[in-house]
């Protein structure tokens, strides 16, 4: 025990601390050290910048380049995924000793006969539609003035209310221009476009294995090989089955309209029923803008409003079976798309390729998710677009 009238002796200073303060070749070396991580942090940092900005330049050129050459692109994607649900036909018939140009052959002839006939049906009652249009608009339009000219006297009364003067309505006009010579002048190139789609897939289903083969020869060792097998593979099994039950269910769907339709008394009930089918490709989108169209032929058609608005109603009930119960059981979950993902896919794809992308951007965004789930660094994008 100290003795209290002794002085207490200051505490001891830090060994670090001691040398630092004793010696300056160590504060030196500490201050350098620190100026070199301040440095290195604040290079980091401007390269991540430099790389961010790199990347969006990258990816706006990319977008350019996809809307210059949309021409181009259009055709081989559309055959490429013609390719890819046809492709297991053609490969179970050369398993049993059948040649690929013959069974590629005779499918198709068959596609393009089975294609040529339902245009033949529909052309005619398309172009009677496309003529009569100008007349039923003229007798859809009285229809709705029950309707909307209460709207309009509002409309009126509130305008002149706030600026003092009589506003007069505006002047319909229901006649129709249709200009032939564009149609004649845009014939040869959806006739070229056609062609272009055949052939490649003609050629696709012929030389798909080599292109495979190819493929694994250039990769530079057996693990690679392997995963560009694996990669080609499942996007063949689980793609050609995604569009083949895809274009299964749509076709139930199209023949349930057209039976709704002719029981309904409704013209034409073929072509909106084909109408229907090829809309419900584009998800969500193609539901609700067949839903449109059949309300507006109902009321073209039918005086009472009730009767009119039925097709549409029940189509509407179609569709909310088909997309809720019908498809999510069929294609299960592993196929299954976050709403969100599939609605910002198909706004940029339609914003860059018009009609044609929106139809091709669900198959598309399928065939991302199958890749970006098999390569490293790029699972992050499948979990993201999956329900």
């Amino acid at each position: 025990m100290s003795d209290p009238l002794l002085p207490v002796p200051p505490p001891a200073p830090a060994v670090g601390a001691e040398s630092a303060s004793a010696n300056p070749l160590a504060q030196g070396q500490v201050k350098r050290r620190h100026h070199r991580h301040y440095i290195a942090r604040a290079t980091q940092n401007h390269l991540r910048g430099i790389r961010v900005v790199l990347n969006v330049l990258l990816i706006l050129a990319l977008l350019y380049t996809i809307t210059l050459i949309k021409a181009l692109l259009i055709p081989l994607v559309l055959a490429g995924f013609i390719g890819l649900a046809l492709n297991p036909i053609v490969a179970a018939t050369a398993r049993r000793g059948v040649p690929r140009w013959l069974s590629a052959s005779v499918l198709m002839i068959v596609l393009i006969a089975g294609i040529g006939t339902g245009i033949g049906l529909l052309a005619q009652p398309a172009v009677g539609w496309f003529h009569d249009a100008p007349t039923a608009i003229k007798n859809f339009v009285p229809k709705l003035r029950a309707v909307t000219q209460p709207l309009e006297a509002a409309s009126r009364a509130t305008q002149t209310l706030v600026s003092g003067q009589t506003v007069r309505a505006p002047a319909r006009s229901a006649d129709v221009a249709v200009n032939a010579w564009d149609i004649l002048a845009t014939t040869p190139k959806v006739v070229a476009a056609v062609l272009t789609v055949v052939l490649l897939v003609f050629f696709f289903l012929i030389y798909g294995d080599a292109l495979l083969r190819r493929m694994v020869e250039i990769a530079p060792n057996l693990g690679y090989k392997r995963h560009v097998v694996a990669i080609v593979r499942s996007i063949q099994t689980e793609v050609s089955r995604y569009i083949l039950t895809t274009l299964l269910i749509n076709l139930v769907l199209g023949l349930l309209t057209a039976g709704m339709l002719w029981a309904y008394r409704v013209p034409d009930p073929l072509l909106w029923g084909a109408v229907a089918m090829l809309a419900n490709f584009i998800p969500y989108v193609g539901a609700v803008t067949t839903t449109t169209v059949l309300a507006l032929v109902g009321l073209m058609n039918f005086n009472d409003p009730g009767h009119a608005l039925l097709p549409a109603l029940t189509f509407a009930g179609i569709t909310a079976v088909e997309g809720n119960l019908i498809t999510p059981f069929i294609q299960g979950r592993r196929m299954r798309l976050s709403p969100v993902a599939i609605l910002l896919w198909l706004l940029v794809w339609g914003w860059l390729w018009g009609i044609p992308g929106a139809l091709l951007a669900v198959p598309m965004l399928t065939s991302a998710k199958l890749v970006a789930e098999r390569v490293r660094g790029w699972r992050w994008f499948a979990q993201l677009v999956q329900r």
